[in-house]
Parts: C-alpha cells; sequence; structure tokens
C-alpha cells in the first residue's frame, strides 16, 4: 500500500479524476471543494470527502483551481494551507496559474515549513481519469522524489523544467502554442479545402511534414473534423492562460507581437466561441468562411 495521504482541493472535471485515480492507486485520499454538488458527486463514486474549513492533515495537498486568485484563497485564507498544513508536507498546484503569483505563494509556503510543487497538467479530464496526464514541473528535487509515487500514478510523462513557478511559466508558452497553432491550423485547412483538397487528406500531408503539431495529429481530427467539440477545456480558460502569458511578457519587458496577435484574435469576437464553448471551437469561425461545414457534406 502507498504511504502517502493526499488531499485534492478542487473537485471539478480534472481534480475529481485526478482523486480517483489517485485513490483507485491505492493512496488514502481525501477530497474538498467550496461546492456541495461536487463534494456529493465524488462521496457517490466512493470518494472521502471533507467541507474546506475541515481538511484533514496530509502529506500532499492537491491544488486543481480556476485561477492563482482561487489557489491564494486555499493557501492563504483563514483557515489555509498555511496554518493548516502539517509542516513537511507538499502543497502540488497543478493549476495553470500565473507564475508570478506562484513564487510568492512558494516562498510563503516554504517559510512556514512547507513544501512547494507546481505541476501543471495537460491531457484533459480522459488523461486524468487514466492516470496518463502530463506535467510539467517546477519545484527542487528533493520535492519531487517526494511525492513521486503519486505523481507516477497521475501522468505518463513528467518534465522538470527548473524551480517554482517555472512549471507555469512552461504551462503558458505550452498553451500560448496550442491557441496559435489551432489558428494556423484552421486557416491553413481552409486553404486546402477551397482549392479543392479534402480536409482528412490536407491534414494526413501535414502530419507527414514539417507543420505537424498536437492540434493538427489531434485536436483537428479527435474534435474539430468530427464537431464533437467536447475535449473537457473551454474557450474562457484558454483565453485566461493566453492573457497570464500576456501579462507574464509585460512583467518581462520583451515585445512578443505574435503573442499579442493570438491574443487578440482570441478575444475577437467573446460570443464566438463563448468562454463556456469547447476551445477547439475557436476554429469553427475561420472554417465556416471558406464554407468547409458544407464541402463536407
Amino acid at each position: 500500500m502507498v504511504s502517502l495521504t493526499i488531499t485534492v482541493i478542487g473537485l471539478g472535471q480534472m481534480g475529481g479524476n485526478m482523486a480517483l485515480t489517485l485513490k483507485a492507486a491505492g493512496f488514502a485520499v481525501t477530497g474538498s471543494d467550496v461546492f456541495e454538488q461536487a463534494r456529493t458527486r465524488l462521496a457517490s463514486e466512493g470518494l472521502t470527502v471533507a467541507v474546506p474549513d475541515a481538511l484533514p492533515a496530509s502529506d500532499v495537498y492537491l491544488l486543481s483551481l480556476p485561477t492563482s486568485a482561487h489557489v491564494r484563497e486555499v493557501i492563504e485564507q483563514s483557515p489555509g494551507l498555511l496554518t493548516l498544513a502539517p509542516k513537511g508536507s507538499v502543497i502540488v498546484d497543478t493549476s495553470t496559474s500565473d507564475p508570478a503569483v506562484t513564487r510568492e505563494l512558494a516562498e510563503k509556503v516554504t517559510a512556514e515549513g512547507l513544501r512547494w510543487l507546481d505541476a501543471p497538467v495537460s491531457g484533459g479530464p480522459k488523461g486524468a481519469a487514466s492516470g496518463k496526464l502530463g506535467m510539467l514541473l517546477g519545484g527542487d528535487d528533493s520535492t519531487i522524489e517526494r511525492v513521486m509515487p503519486m505523481l507516477e500514478a497521475m501522468s505518463a510523462k513528467r518534465t522538470h523544467v527548473g524551480g517554482p513557478g517555472s512549471g507555469h511559466v512552461v504551462k503558458l508558452a505550452n498553451n500560448y502554442l496550442c491557441a496559435a497553432h489551432l489558428l494556423t491550423t484552421a486557416e491553413a485547412v481552409s486553404m486546402a479545402v477551397k482549392a479543392g483538397v479534402d480536409p482528412a487528406a490536407c491534414l494526413a500531408g501535414i502530419n507527414s511534414g514539417s507543420g505537424r503539431s498536437a492540434v493538427s495529429e489531434v485536436n483537428f481530427p479527435e474534435w474539430v473534423l468530427s464537431e464533437r467539440f467536447d475535449s473537457g477545456f473551454t474557450s474562457g480558460l484558454m483565453r485566461k492562460d493566453l492573457r497570464l502569458a500576456r501579462d507574464a511578457a509585460e512583467q518581462l519587458n520583451i515585445p512578443l507581437p505574435l503573442l499579442q496577435a493570438v491574443v487578440g484574435a482570441w478575444h475577437a469576437n467573446p460570443e464566438n466561441p463563448t468562454d463556456s464553448d469547447d476551445f477547439n471551437h475557436i476554429t469553427t469561425p475561420i472554417l465556416t468562411r471558406t464554407h468547409l461545414a458544407e464541402d463536407n457534406e
């Protein structure tokens, strides 16, 4: 039996599935969420749950929250993890957060005798449920070694990219590229379709060459051309991540005109897609302009 005890805070699609995956792997897991509905749903699936102001003492507190503000609240608000978490326990933030806030919180956490690891994830709810997430790790080697059994149970791939905050920096860089690839791939496919090329054939050609990406290899066949649009990641979350990437660049005082253009394109029409729409829907206006839907009928 695995010895780590884990409290998962945030039981949405990602956090809830991670909690169940860790429970199935043999860890002692407690889940917590501010919403009673989320706690009830996970309890019905066999997870031990606790209200936020009655968290148990644990070796690891795994956070899966929407924004840095929520992470700060969980850590600093009284009673927060700064006062509730036992000395030596590890706070692992799997959210996509503001790196500047992450580094500030990491300093406060370590000053209180706790450990910090930012570990933003990719792979969506399906990856969380199957234990096949990708993880970008920002923290020291000893902390990673301490929680490695948990990380191995959650993920198929783990990449240590530096100290506290580094995982969130690289996650923002990754999401910026994903957001850009959705736009550029949609335009490339649209051009091919207008020239009489079948979209699936166009993607096959792209994926055999240097223009391929995870978007062309996975997103387009899985969610765009199939019109399923059920990846589990919303346009609102991608817009939030792009704003964080833009803000990080501005804080570093480096001009990134392409990033600014991508941020602008994603925010140009908040109704198409809406924040609640699947993020792959950003391709729909581009593809619709070329009558892709009609050409596929």
